[in-house]
């Protein structure tokens, strides 16, 4: 049996500011019912996929977590220590366990964020524009710019009419040419709150002299007061101009002296790779297709306004060492000063890579064992059983697949029964490797097969697929549904969204070991 910690420890180790990496097993959507502040969503799904990047030091404290019965805990530290993590405890009682010692629990995910973001409007006041006022501007044809601080594939499903693409940290570097009038009014907005709020006050700590407003509750709020979103755009801010980078350059020096950002080198992150008793993140912040051109071997790519707008997908060691990569600097600092006041103690933006053994394209998946034997698209027959996300599966999948969790695969056995011909498949094909030996195990009599690369390559090959979810082996509780992501009651979903991101700021309160900095 593992080792067991206690609410009461895990809530001192946090407050006396070691490292330590607190990760939530369960399902993410079950994760999002309630979980302790800094628990990390990491799926017994999907363990060996995910743990090699967000606890990249084997030695690193980890203390796993389940809701308190369901023995997913236990399962996931004997997973890990197979996997050679050395210091792993599972949390006494989980979250009930947590909640009965005095804890808090939190619904939703990527709350360490999405609270930070409501107590930076609060600290800071940061303006807000409502869509209905927007709206009348754009009717007078005053003189302004809408600028989306998300992700393209957000902001291209919806997006305000005539915005431009400006994924968060790139606000700062891309603005100055989007708004070189000082009378031109800079909207900021995202899909909800946060990522407007941070990206409103990004521009306003630079120093921009235009206005700058953040858009009220973003599409969700447009949505929501009658006006029509725009669907399928692609008008991304180009890189900056000379004079754009100049200026942004200039601004992220202010930003840097303000915010006590620090920098390192080289040599100095060299030293940090080969110092055994700490963690340290290598995060580039700059664009994927920056990074897949070249970046810093060992690197992992980390957009810094998703990074400040999802810290625990990226970074799951509390009080690790992080160092930010951007050549030109601006996105790093700008990342950096959030994560600051986030209350990270250890992040450092690189000056210079020059030194540091750099390679191209995207980062590497982790290596997993494959199961034999293979088979593809062609010869795929027999019952087929899609471990991709729900939601994944609800807009696409093989004709007549069943869909199920790994982690619940005695589950799928009682709904399918017996079967002469399994073959397990999954969004890229690995957690279909991962799961055939367990699989193997329950259909003794059946011979179990792996779709080799996929879905993927199911889609690849131009074969048909199909929507719905009529074929589940069990709850649709894998993932967190946005309120987009919903086939109906859009707009009671997206209220709830807003009227839980705002209520975040209360709940903090009551929790002493969640510490934001001020400047």
């Amino acid at each position: 049996m593992p080792k067991i910690a206690t609410a009461g420890a895990v809530q001192g180790a946090l407050a006396q500011g070691g490292e330590l990496a607190l990760l939530d097993v369960r399902e993410q959507g079950v994760h999002y019912r309630g979980h302790p502040f800094f628990a990390c969503s990491m799926p017994l799904s999907r363990l060996e996929l995910l743990v090699g990047e967000l606890v990249p030091r084997r030695s690193a404290p980890v203390v796993v977590l389940d809701g308190g019965a369901e023995g997913l805990a236990v399962t996931a530290a004997e997973r890990l220590a197979a996997l050679g993590y050395a210091d792993v405890a599972v949390l006494e009682g989980g979250c009930a366990g947590w909640k009965a010692a005095g804890g808090e629990l939190f619904s939703g995910v990527n709350v360490p964020s999405k609270a930070f973001g409501e107590f930076v409007e609060h600290r800071y006041d940061t303006p807000r524009i409502a869509p209905e006022e927007l709206q009348r501007l754009r009717d007078e044809r005053r003189k302004l710019v809408v600028l989306d601080s998300r992700p393209f594939e957000e902001y291209h499903r919806m997006n305000i009419p005539g915005g431009i693409d400006v994924p968060g940290a790139e606000l700062v570097w891309r603005v100055h040419d989007l708004a070189p009038d000082p009378e031109t009014l800079v909207v900021v907005n995202c899909a909800g709150r946060t990522r407007s709020i941070i990206g409103c006050q990004s521009l306003r700590n630079a120093g921009l002299l235009n206005r700058v407003v953040a858009l009220k509750d973003g599409t969700m709020g447009w949505d929501l007061a009658g006006l029509d979103c725009e669907r399928g755009a692609a008008r991304v801010a180009p890189p900056p101009s000379g004079e754009g980078r100049r200026k942004a350059l200039a601004a992220a020096e202010r930003v840097a002296e303000r915010f006590d950002v620090r920098f390192t080198n080289p040599a100095q992150v060299k030293d940090f790779q080969v110092d055994a008793g700490r963690t340290v993140y290598l995060l580039d912040v700059r664009t994927r297709e920056e990074f897949e051109e070249s970046h810093i071997a060992g690197s992992r790519h980390a957009a810094g306004g998703q990074l400040v707008q999802a810290s625990d997908e990226y970074v799951a060691v509390r009080n690790a060492r992080v160092v930010l990569i951007d050549p030109e600097r601006v996105r790093a600092v700008m990342t950096a000063s959030w994560l600051q006041q986030m209350g990270w103690n250890d992040v450092h933006v690189l000056d210079d890579p020059g030194g540091l053994p750099p390679e191209s394209g995207p980062r590497r998946p982790p290596a997993v064992k494959n199961w034999n034997p293979c088979v593809s698209p062609a010869d795929v027959a027999g019952t087929v059983l899609d471990l991709s996300s729900s939601l994944r599966f609800y807009h696409a999948h093989i004709p007549g697949a069943w869909w199920g969790v790994r982690s619940r695969l005695p589950a799928a056995r009682a709904k399918l029964g017996n079967v002469e011909s399994l073959v397990l498949t999954s969004e890229d094909g690995l957690l279909a490797h991962l799961a055939a030996p367990e699989a193997a195990a329950l259909w003794r009599d059946a011979q179990v097969r792996v779709l080799e690369g996929g879905n993927a390559t199911w889609i690849a090959s131009g074969r048909p697929t199909e929507g719905g979810v009529e074929r589940a082996t069990t709850t649709r509780d894998d993932v967190w549904y946005k309120p987009y992501d919903h086939a109906s009651d859009y707009k009671k979903h997206a209220r709830d969204y807003l009227a839980w991101e705002v209520a975040l700021l209360e709940q903090v309160k009551r929790d002493p070991t969640i510490r934001f900095r001020t400047y």
